[in-house]
């Protein structure tokens, strides 16, 4: 292996020692400990390369933005601010130091962008690399996916659909070279998290990384109430043209993209005239819809899952 233990957690500590002051003790003792608050928010993800990532179409300081990335979201659905994460990693041995430094480095930075600092976590070794995350944030207003009431609005924080067609191109080895390729592949390999619209307003909230369809039905259900998606009111999106130029061009499915896609990080929340992009609303009944120029379109199922 070519390295020990504590090589690997004198690296990690360098990395992620920040001196912050909300941090009582951090890496190094048995367990972090930190200054808290009265709403606490927690959260964790798994995440198992081959699975979630691949070493070929991803740097280990891209892989270490979009697995910390994929956890503060969560935080931030919740109408929360992200404070502290615990990260707990499987190396498989063949890694070498930088590769692992660079990993460490692209987790810290993804937290420091969002206000948050790594107090500690695990490290074993194992066949399979996999890295798991725990981000612990608060909240003066918590806000659930429960909520959304009749005659809300629904809105995005961005325009879905930018990760998967990275995935798309990557998956299909496509040689795109335009900017709206470069967009998805950096969508796809460290989604941007939005740290600056402002839902606290909101009647419920989630963020959209298992589809737009999937969380919007699991938002309705939740309320009692229907979701009705108007994709006329998508297409009115700055970012829809650069999208659609982008499915046209490497052969794409923009519906598909779009509605079921993964992994954006978008934040959907509903709602009266709040920022972001109005995407349809709220009414009676049970269940997602979507509607194109007056009419409902069928969307075939989303297509992965862990256990499908």
């Amino acid at each position: 292996m070519g390295y020990s233990e504590s090589d690997v957690i004198a690296i990690l500590a360098e990395v992620f020692e920040k001196g912050d002051p909300r941090v009582i003790v951090g890496i190094g003792d048995d367990a972090a400990l930190v200054r808290g608050s009265a709403h606490q928010i927690l959260t964790t993800d798994i995440a198992v390369e081959g699975v979630h990532f691949r070493r070929e179409w991803s740097t280990p300081y891209e892989i270490g933005r979009r697995i910390a990335a994929a956890n503060i979201a969560d935080v931030l659905s919740m109408n929360g601010k992200c404070d502290y994460l615990l990260v707990a990693a499987t190396l498989t041995g063949k890694e070498d130091l930088d590769w692992i430094r660079a990993l460490a480095q692209g987790i810290a930075d993804e937290a420091a962008m969002a206000g948050a600092v790594v107090v500690g976590g695990d490290l074993v070794r194992s066949p399979i690399f996999t890295l798991a995350i725990t981000a612990v944030g608060h909240s003066e207003k918590v806000i659930e996916r429960k909520g959304a009431a009749i005659g809300d609005g629904i809105y995005l924080s961005s325009l879905t659909g930018w990760s998967t067609a990275g995935l798309e191109i990557l998956s299909g080895k496509h040689e795109i070279t335009s900017p709206n390729a470069h967009k998805a592949l950096a969508e796809y390999r460290a989604p941007t998290l939005d740290l600056t619209t402002d839902f606290s307003q909101a009647s419920s909230m989630c963020d959209v990384s298992d589809s737009l369809m999937t969380q919007g039905r699991q938002m309705a259900s939740a309320s009692g109430v229907r979701f009705e998606i108007n994709f006329n009111l998508i297409k009115a999106s700055d970012e829809f043209a650069d999208l659609s130029h982008l499915a046209q061009e490497v052969g794409g499915n923009l519906h598909n993209w779009i509605l079921q896609g993964g992994e954006d990080h978008v934040l959907m929340a509903t709602g009266i005239e709040l920022p972001g992009l109005c995407i349809g609303r709220v009414v009676e009944g049970e269940g997602l819809i979507v509607i194109e120029n007056g009419r409902e379109i069928e969307m075939a199922p989303v297509a992965w899952s862990h256990f499908s």
